[in-house]
């Protein structure tokens, strides 16, 4: 069914007492129909189809490639890291600031089958410029996604200076170590908040995509943007949030009755960097077609009910008031 379809049937049985589960593949699931029955996730209730594209068409520019992740413990990096390995690059080089990150993903790796791709893991700060520019020095990467940011709108809001530092600064040094090392293409990874940016957050991630984009007039790299919508169940969003907040039983807090997201998945987020990779010939900015924006207070009467309780009633919504940024 489409998620379209879905969503309609769940907002139906929303008045019922009944709890929602999904069969899938039902006419290939010779194992039992009970064996394919799950419940209900958030991605089926979009509201549109999640974006499908076929990688293997586009990710060619990856294949037998030194290829570096900034940022590559956190939730848009790591999934970046577990798909790459597909495509079989010659070195897989993943940077992050957070030591526990940097290890999760490290030992995740190491626990895959690699295939040919040499894992190289670097603990380094962005800001960092003498270390960056030793790690470009020793591993000369070829491809460059930069995912590593600060991303949390309001507490942006009260250290502007580190906002700026990183996102602006930070972005800086590894997009001037690409030009500088002769790196093929370069990711930036930005967000929806860069658009007339009303928050600390997205104006130095706007900064920083004109920083890329004028870095791309002179030089032989090819440098584009990606905007994100918010990303679904990604570390620090909304999702994660209300799960924990219904497993205490609530209540759980939507800042304003109207506020609204464009939302997508972690794997779509990951697909659009890619193709971005692929399609860019220098200083684009590509933003995914993400439908139509989603009341947050919805989500959260959704997430109630697939959890097997009555939102107001069993699990009641408490309104906050809109946060700084």
């Amino acid at each position: 069914a489409s998620g379209l379809a879905i969503k309609e049937i769940a907002r139906i049985a929303k008045k019922t007492p009944a709890r929602l589960r999904i069969l899938s593949g039902i006419y290939d699931s010779a194992r039992g129909l009970m064996a394919s029955l799950r419940d209900i996730q958030m991605e089926d209730l979009l509201g549109r189809e999640a974006v499908k594209i076929d990688l293997n068409e586009i990710a060619g520019y990856l294949n037998e490639k030194t290829v570096m992740i900034t940022g590559a413990g956190g939730s848009i990096g790591s999934e970046m890291c577990r798909q790459i390995i597909n495509y079989e690059p010659s070195r897989l080089i993943i940077v992050d600031n957070c030591e526990n990150n940097l290890f999760d993903i490290q030992q995740e790796l190491l626990n895959t089958d690699l295939i040919t791709t040499q894992l190289c893991t670097v603990l380094l700060d962005v800001k960092n410029r003498s270390k960056l520019q030793a790690v470009f020095k020793k591993y000369h990467p070829q491809v460059v996604f930069h995912a590593a940011a600060y991303k949390h709108v309001p507490m942006m809001e009260v250290h502007p200076d580190e906002a700026l530092q990183n996102n602006v600064f930070g972005t800086k040094n590894v997009a001037q170590m690409a030009d500088e090392f002769g790196c093929e293409t370069f990711i930036f990874i930005s967000t929806d908040k860069a658009v007339n940016p009303s928050s600390v957050m997205g104006a130095t991630k706007r900064i920083a995509e004109l920083v890329v984009k004028d870095l791309n007039r002179s030089s032989k790299t090819r440098f584009a943007s990606v905007r994100f919508g918010n990303v679904l169940g990604s570390r620090g969003s909304v999702i994660p949030t209300f799960i924990k907040q219904i497993e205490h039983g609530g209540p759980v807090t939507v800042t304003h009755p109207d506020m609204t997201r464009y939302f997508m998945t972690i794997p779509e987020a990951v697909s659009l960097v890619f193709q971005a990779g692929a399609l860019a010939g220098g200083g684009e900015i590509f933003v995914l077609d993400m439908g139509e924006p989603v009341k947050i207070a919805d989500l959260a009467r959704d997430l109630i009910t697939l959890a097997g309780y009555e939102p107001d009633k069993d699990i009641p919504i408490k309104y906050t008031g809109i946060r700084p940024g």
